[in-house]
């Protein structure tokens, strides 16, 4: 696994590292104000989505690696629901902050 601080896109670094800290203010000032997400290819409501799958189940990422000058990571994600599995995570990053990722299985 990756250690987060070793992650190359400072502000993918910052959304790795509230998602783990289940710091909802961090992660949300990580976010453009109309941010948006995929997951498995379907768009999701971002609040909805965040609240149910990391903030009430303990969501956590373990990155395994980095690509795209990191911006897309595989994650062994996990939560009090689904429990682990691989995942990929894309980033589009703009004026410093996330303004889409897309997740899905791997």
């Amino acid at each position: 696994m990756m250690p987060t601080k070793q992650l190359s896109d400072p502000v993918v670094r910052q959304f790795v590292t509230a998602v783990n800290a289940h710091d909802k203010a961090a992660f949300t000032a990580v976010l453009t104000p109309d941010a948006t997400m995929s997951d498995d290819g379907s768009d999701r409501d971002v609040t909805d989505w965040t609240d149910r799958e990391i903030f009430t189940t303990r969501g956590h990422m373990d990155v395994v690696e980095e690509s795209d000058d990191g911006r897309e990571l595989m994650v062994e994600y996990r939560n009090d629901t689904w429990g682990s599995m691989r995942t990929s995570w894309k980033f589009t990053v703009e004026g410093g902050r996330i303004s889409r990722f897309e997740t899905g299985q791997a």
